[in-house]
């Protein structure tokens, strides 16, 4: 009777942690001018048509530091963070010499990057990411992937 209870105990307190953290996320609509970014970035469609642009880059990263920085560490550092550390995705594929074959990983990499902000991530009911669609426009998480792919890596 006394493990039971004790199991029923853990249940409920890892319920509650759950709940908690779920509401620990804090939505922030960053305050960035994108005006200045090609209509291409208006859309979804992948790939990144901002990479590489130096304008991209730093509204990304304003835009980044505004509302990922709390989980994912400021200016995309995050080593010491909770939340997964950026700047490693997609960096396998710079390492691929077919052009073509760089391309699609890239791509790859971008359509994982859109899906995770848009619609967030949730595992076993519990909120790691909360879903950005709604709240962040394409050409701003283009900006923020942008940035990220060129933030430097310590």
């Amino acid at each position: 009777m006394k493990t039971v209870m004790r199991i029923l105990s853990l249940l409920l307190l890892a319920t509650v942690l759950a709940s908690q953290s779920a509401s620990a996320f804090e939505i922030v609509r960053p305050q960035v001018d994108t005006a200045g970014l090609p209509a291409a970035a208006k859309t979804w469609e992948e790939p990144n048509p901002l990479r590489a642009n130096k304008d991209a880059i730093a509204i990304g990263r304003s835009a980044f530091n505004q509302a990922c920085a709390q989980c994912h560490g400021a200016d995309a550092n995050g080593s010491r963070s909770p939340a997964p550390d950026l700047r490693r995705m997609g960096s396998g594929c710079r390492r691929v010499q077919d052009m073509a074959l760089r391309a699609r990983c890239m791509g790859d990499a971008d359509a994982f990057f859109i899906k995770s902000v848009r619609y967030g991530k949730q595992k076993f009911g519990i909120v790691h990411m909360p879903p950005w669609e709604g709240i962040l426009e394409p050409e701003v998480v283009w900006a923020v992937r942008t940035f990220v792919e060129n933030a430097p890596k310590e």
